[in-house]
């Protein structure tokens, strides 16, 4: 379990120069490699970074120690947790899911080969079954969000990471004496090896309420104090335990062979100025599945929701229009705009009006336009010194690449007054139009994670005495 460790390879590379090729090769030649093949028919690459993190329980070698008896039963995983970093490399946001969730699973073929019918299942039965390709294939059903890598470790190659580290400081709220995952400690702060660690991260009725969703957010705790570690002056100046970590997590993890070392040190190179502080913690919203209390499936419509947030947290960089100084920067508060629906979906002016509306824009009316096929934003012919600046407040908010605003607005079919955010200052300056087309691209979000969860995202600041 606990694949999510793996992340500390990749984040290893973000501030560290190593000084020479031949010792990335050194390191490179210790990382194990699979090929993937999750099928033709995937969704749409955003720009995002999204990298499947699995654990292994095999009991295989050095792991039969925690169940000799289960070594023929196979590699099952009991945590999947998918790596989400926004395309413009400053967030990362860890979602969790829960290895009791029911969810349907298409199509995938076995280990050996046979096709496995899809349907109703427990989600860690994608991996019990089909391996890491009938996980991606599940995971990337269920969200739509297109996964680029994986990162696999089991048991023995947790616990290398944990020691070459140097250990993790925990905090316990109670005494914990749990003869399942191995863990005898008392309560309070503890810095904690990797045979503690691994006892903590699995341990499941001795803390917390008892439940997965618990342990959940303890190992996300976790993570974020194994990601300090790993990206602290202290482990990065320090030779003989970078090289120690190096090696452990290159002897620890399995990754998809396209995790090449030049593609680790791209990776690298773009999120270099992430740190511990920007990495968020959530849990796919789950509630109690009717026909079994011991498991779980995704509330509707949050998940859902959720997901969308997740594939539309593109950033856009507004460039100044050629020809014409940038000038000084307009914020959404600054902007009025027109809100107009083209799509002839009912309902679409209000909606996209709430989303506006929510990151900070004064929205004066809503409506509707003749049907058309591409979305624009319209500014007055009068406006040309001004109304280009405000329209491009309205472009940087939108998913997918850059529209440019164009002069001259539409003539509405009918509008009405927008009656969301009554009492709202109206600012001066000009009126924006947005003609909403048929490739509607979506408002981009301001977080991967909705206001609706922000009381259960986990971070550096959560308390440690889960």
């Amino acid at each position: 379990m606990l694949g999510w460790v793996g992340i500390g390879l990749t984040f290893v590379l973000v501030a560290v120069s190593l000084g020479g090729y031949a010792y990335y090769r050194h390191i490179d030649g210790g990382i194990k490699r699979e090929g993937i093949d999750p099928g033709t028919n995937r969704p749409p690459d955003t720009g995002a970074l999204n990298v499947l993190l699995v654990g292994s329980d095999s009991r295989e070698g050095d792991n039969k120690k925690y169940g000799p008896h289960l070594k023929e039963i196979g590699e099952r995983t009991d945590t999947i947790m998918l790596l989400h970093i926004s395309p413009n490399r400053d967030k990362a946001t860890m979602i969790s899911f829960p290895r009791d969730s029911m969810v349907m699973i298409p199509e995938c073929r076995s280990r050996s080969g046979a096709v496995l019918p899809g349907g109703l299942r427990q989600i860690n039965s994608a991996f019990n079954d089909g391996g890491i390709n009938c996980t991606i294939r599940t995971l990337e059903s269920l969200t739509n969000i297109k996964i680029n890598h994986f990162v696999k470790v089991d048991f023995t190659g947790f616990k290398g990471i944990i020691d070459a580290i140097g250990g993790i400081e925990i905090c316990l709220p109670k005494a914990v004496n749990d003869p399942k995952s191995k863990l005898v400690l008392g309560p309070g702060k503890h810095v904690v090896n990797g045979e503690q660690a691994l006892g903590y991260v699995r341990t499941r009725y001795a803390l917390g309420d008892g439940s997965d969703l618990s342990r959940i957010q303890r190992q996300q705790v976790f993570l974020t104090k194994v990601l300090e570690a790993v990206t602290s002056g202290g482990l990065l100046t320090n030779p003989v335990k970078l090289n120690a970590f190096l090696e452990a997590a290159a002897a620890a993890v399995t990754v998809d062979s396209g995790l090449t070392l030049e593609r680790m040190v791209d990776i690298a190179n773009s999120v270099k100025g992430l740190t511990a502080k920007e990495l968020k913690g959530i849990t796919v919203p789950t509630e109690p599945y009717p026909p079994d209390k011991n498991r779980v499936q995704f509330s509707e419509p949050a998940a859902r929701e959720f997901f969308e947030s997740v594939r539309n947290d593109v950033e856009v960089t507004a460039a100044p229009t050629p020809g014409r100084s940038a000038g000084p920067k307009i914020e959404n508060k600054q902007v009025r705009v027109q809100v107009l629906n083209g799509t002839g979906e009912p309902g679409k002016a209000v909606q996209v009006a709430d989303q506006l509306a929510a990151q900070g824009f004064v929205i004066t009316e809503v409506g509707n336009a003749a049907v058309t096929a591409t979305t624009a934003i319209r500014y007055a012919k009068k406006d040309t010194t001004d109304g280009p600046a405000y329209a491009d407040a309205v472009a940087a908010r939108l998913s997918k690449e850059k529209r440019t605003p164009v002069a001259g607005k539409v003539r509405p079919v009918n509008t009405q007054p927008y009656k969301g955010r009554a009492g709202v200052q109206a600012p001066d300056g000009p009126i924006v139009q947005l003609v909403i087309g048929k490739d509607w691209p979506g408002v981009r979000v301001v977080s991967a994670i909705p206001d609706s969860l922000k009381d259960k995202v986990v971070d550096s600041t959560t308390n440690p005495c889960l």
